[in-house]
């Protein structure tokens, strides 16, 4: 059930995909990139959101908390298969992020309610193996859809997706909240809250460390059709390409899980990072000797062999970040949210804006992001990696 709470942010998102074209030719939207803002303007909105359903849920319980969020998402996804404007598409978008954003804290909140450490960690990277389908099938459903019929029926699916994920939490989750945690829902408690999280060292650099990483694969995002049908112009196949990376994340996911119980957090993650950086700069060397424009299965080949590192950087930093604040989980799952989703749209925004009919922005983007958190996560560890610094993580 987290889930697929969690993959309907992923899939508001990738379902997008195969009709941003159709979506700027309907609505006069002729610039490609900002095309992109359909995505953008969500995340945002998802970022947002969450500062306000985190401290919603340490009051009054993740499930009211989690209802009240998709009840906001259904009513948008529904509302934006009728707009009239571009414009209005990307205020409703905003919104349809807010409502999500309820599914994404709360999730992680219930996890942290229910783990700490090592098995938080394990159960994070399953929730993460089955998020990470959906970019396996997301695009796939979108070009479906308009096989059959226009990209307002898009929202529509979206609205009776999240209708039934509504219906499945009314009946069965139960509250993973103790009342003895729950919080007052005023200014003064949610900035002493604040306050907490931001002055725990190690949550607040993986917070940032976790946004950094995330924009590399929002910048992917933003770029992918672009790339995949403008520089390679594979047409048809950008939805198998496209979920190729997906399956490789996945397997990536649930070797972690496996993994991560016997070796930690910090050294899979670390060495995954280390390794991710490296690649990104040899693919970046390759890529300027190419002029921008190297084979395809060169790059999928790059491609694929840094996502699959990628893979366990993101639940392990998750996890990291979230260890100190279990006593907080919901407010502080909304900070680690809001800043890793709203800074990495930001941040990642700057890749695919950058596109200029070359793969070169998007590896350079990538690579210096993992320069980023490679460095904010030496100073998180006071220079000492692969150690945990007082038990076992």
């Amino acid at each position: 059930m987290m889930a697929l709470l969690m993959a309907l942010n992923a899939l508001a998102i990738d379902i997008m995909l195969p009709g941003l074209q159709q979506i700027g030719a309907s609505l006069g939207v002729d610039d490609e990139n900002q095309r992109q803002f359909v995505v953008t303007a969500y995340m945002i909105g998802m970022g947002l959101g969450q500062l306000f359903f985190g401290p919603l849920s340490d009051r009054f319980g993740r499930k009211p908390a989690l209802l009240a969020g998709l009840i906001v998402y259904i009513s948008a996804s529904v509302f934006a298969g009728f707009v009239p404007t571009f414009a209005t598409l990307l205020a409703v978008r905003f919104i349809q992020g807010v409502g999500s954003a309820a599914t994404r804290v709360i999730a992680i909140s219930v996890v942290r309610d229910l783990y700490g450490g090592r098995g938080m960690a394990e159960v994070m990277s399953l929730i993460m193996m089955v998020f990470m389908v959906i970019p396996i099938i997301a695009p796939t459903i979108g070009q479906s859809i308009l096989f059959v019929g226009e990209w307002h029926l898009i929202f529509l699916f979206l609205a009776l997706f999240s209708a039934c994920m509504f219906v499945w939490v009314l009946g069965r989750l139960p509250e993973s909240l103790k009342p003895a945690d729950r919080r007052a829902f005023n200014v003064s408690s949610i900035l002493a809250g604040f306050k907490i999280v931001l002055s725990n060292r190690t949550a607040t650099l993986y917070i940032l460390a976790t946004t950094s990483v995330q924009a590399c694969m929002f910048g992917y995002i933003s770029s992918a059709q672009q790339v995949y049908i403008d520089v390679f112009a594979i047409g048809p196949l950008f939805p198998i390409a496209f979920a190729g990376i997906g399956v490789v994340m996945s397997v990536s996911a649930l070797a972690n899980s496996r993994m991560v119980g016997r070796f930690g957090m910090r050294r899979l993650s670390q060495s995954a990072l280390i390794g991710f950086t490296l690649t990104m700069g040899i693919w970046l060397a390759v890529d300027l000797l190419y002029n921008g424009i190297m084979p395809f299965w060169m790059f999928y080949g790059f491609f694929a062999i840094g996502w699959f590192q990628f893979g366990w950087l993101g639940a392990n930093f998750n996890t990291l970040a979230m260890e100190p604040l279990g006593h907080i989980a919901g407010l502080g799952s909304s900070i680690l949210g809001f800043t890793s989703t709203a800074g990495s749209a930001l941040l990642g925004s700057l890749i695919g804006l950058n596109f200029n009919g070359t793969t070169t922005p998007l590896i350079i983007g990538f690579f210096c992001f993992a320069i980023v958190t490679l460095i904010i996560t030496i100073v998180a560890e006071n220079g000492k990696l692969f150690q945990a610094p007082n038990a076992p993580d």
